[in-house]
């Protein structure tokens, strides 16, 4: 959730100019690697990075389409949701 907002804020901080928006930005990705470095001791990294990853990728991307009005393709929708099934799968299979 805090990596996701902490890229939310980049295009508002335009180039760090912004005060307030680089301020979120830079808490939330901090909040964030500190969160992942908690998790990290209790599940495999790989694990952890890979949901970490894709499901930030899916909520920048859907976020993205309501906030910033960037348009979503088919393909990319289905990407999208192939990245959910890769998820799910990562996390079900990680004994």
């Amino acid at each position: 959730m805090f990596e996701v907002l902490g890229t939310m804020m980049l295009p508002a901080s335009q180039n760090f100019t912004k005060i307030l928006p680089t301020t979120i930005l830079f808490t939330s990705y901090i909040v964030s690697f500190y969160f992942l470095a908690i998790v990290s001791q209790k599940l495999p990294l790989s694990i952890v990075y890979a949901s970490w990853s894709g499901i930030g990728v899916f909520s920048i991307a859907i976020l993205s389409y309501f906030f910033y009005k960037q348009m979503l393709n088919w393909p990319t929708i289905f990407g999208l949701f192939l990245i959910v099934i890769g998820v799910i799968l990562v996390n079900v299979y990680k004994s």
